[in-house]
């Protein structure tokens, strides 16, 4: 059997997909079948009625007669039934396919056929198959494939777990639109503390981009999943969108002051500050008093490092993962992240507000797991380990919120036993 370029077996098998062979799939209980090939040099006549794959539409590439007797021949010595054949005119071969009916191995029939001088090529009919992951059958989310973040931070497998039932996120950022669908039911309350002229009745982008990397509704048949999807967020708008169309969004002093102070009022343990700015003394002191109270507040890491919120120590600041981050902050993706828009739409969204907004919903999970409350220094303590620097690339491990389960259930064991045993 002469030998054979890879390019013409790809050809060949192209070819043949291309026929009635794209309508007899080759499944359980299919007999095996191989492809061979024959030297068909080029003639302009059409071939014999009623031959198969006589020649291709509007060409003139025909099956030569001594191609067809030697796929005939083939069938007879060998015990194959040929199912499909067709002409390869870039190749001057015919191929056929044949199946083995007698119950012979594919290997046992290929080892006789390469003994046939007449063969210019013979293999098995392999199967291929699209190289795209099958979707997690966890969520019936649409857009659950493109959140690849959920994916690097390990949230299916934490879902097992936790959801984030019974947990309450103060989230101080822009307006939210509650009337999101990704986000019925999520919204418990909402309170503004932004002058009536300074938010345009559109304002909700970076707030309802926030909520839903934090809580977006899980399998309801629409948008995407957050990484709390039990959890409750209540919504402290403190500050207003600069641009129509844009993410970018002030606050002040005055109002993020009202906002923390609120905040701090409403019992809630765990607060989102996806914002960054200048070392503000109120800001600071507000922040302190809650931190005292054993309330958690997930900053964004800045440009330049200090500031607030990050610079506060206790806050825990998140950085994205895709480059070395500040000392002491914890990694998360933060590129091209699928989230929600006001009205009812979706788009991606960046930065190092993502980042924040996704170690605040990894928090709500550990929280929510925890049989007691979790202060921030507890939780920093189980994260910490899935915060270290990848030496390879200068960028950043991402936390590693089933770590993090782990040593918490492993700690409550620990105090299960020694109340078990005093």
């Amino acid at each position: 059997m002469r030998a054979l370029a890879p390019l013409a077996t790809l050809v060949c098998l192209s070819l043949l997909a291309a026929t009635a062979l794209a309508g007899e799939p080759q499944g359980a209980g299919t007999p095996p079948r191989v492809v061979v090939a024959f030297a068909n040099e080029a003639h302009p006549a059409p071939g014999p009625a009623g031959t198969t794959g006589s020649h291709y539409a509007g060409g003139g590439y025909s099956v030569s007669q001594a191609a067809q007797q030697q796929a005939q021949r083939v069938a007879k010595v060998y015990a194959l039934r040929p199912v499909l054949s067709w002409p390869i005119d870039a190749l001057s071969m015919h191929c056929v396919v044949y199946e083995i009916t007698d119950g012979r191995a594919v290997s046992e029939v290929l080892a006789t056929l390469a003994r046939d001088r007449q063969i210019v090529l013979a293999q098995p009919l392999q199967e291929f198959h699209t190289l795209t992951g099958a979707p997690d059958a966890t969520y019936n989310d649409p857009l659950y494939d493109l959140q690849g973040n959920l994916a690097t931070l390990g949230i299916a497998r934490a879902h097992e777990r936790t959801r984030g039932a019974g947990l309450r996120v103060a989230l101080i950022d822009t307006a939210v639109d509650a009337g999101h669908p990704d986000l019925a039911g999520r919204i418990v309350r909402s309170h503004s503390y932004v002058p009536a002229d300074a938010a345009a009745p559109a304002s909700l982008r970076h707030g309802t981009a926030m909520a839903g990397v934090i809580a977006a509704v899980a399998n309801n048949h629409v948008g995407i999943v957050g990484i709390a999807p039990l959890a409750q967020v209540e919504v402290f708008e403190a500050c207003w969108q600069l641009k129509p169309d844009e993410d970018l969004a002030a606050c002040n002093t005055f109002t993020l002051a009202k906002a923390l102070a609120g905040a701090l009022a409403s019992g809630a343990p765990l607060v989102n500050l996806s914002i960054g700015g200048p070392d503000d003394p109120l800001l600071t002191a507000l922040v302190a008093a809650g931190l005292k109270r054993g309330i958690t507040f997930v900053g964004a890491s800045a440009a330049t490092p200090g500031g607030f919120p990050a610079g506060i120590p206790g806050v825990l600041v998140a950085a994205p993962s895709e480059r070395a981050p500040p000392p002491g902050a914890f990694a998360a993706p933060s590129e091209h992240v699928m989230t929600l828009r006001p009205g009812g739409e979706y788009d991606f969204a960046s930065g190092s507000s993502v980042a924040a907004a996704e170690l605040t919903g990894v928090i709500a999970l550990l929280m929510s797991a925890s049989r007691s409350h979790l202060a921030g220094d507890a939780v920093a303590g189980l994260l910490r380990g899935a915060a270290q620097t990848a030496a390879d690339s200068g960028a950043a491990a991402p936390v590693d919120v089933n770590a993090a389960l782990a040593r918490l259930d492993a700690a409550q064991h620990r105090v299960a036993l020694a109340g078990d045993h005093p």
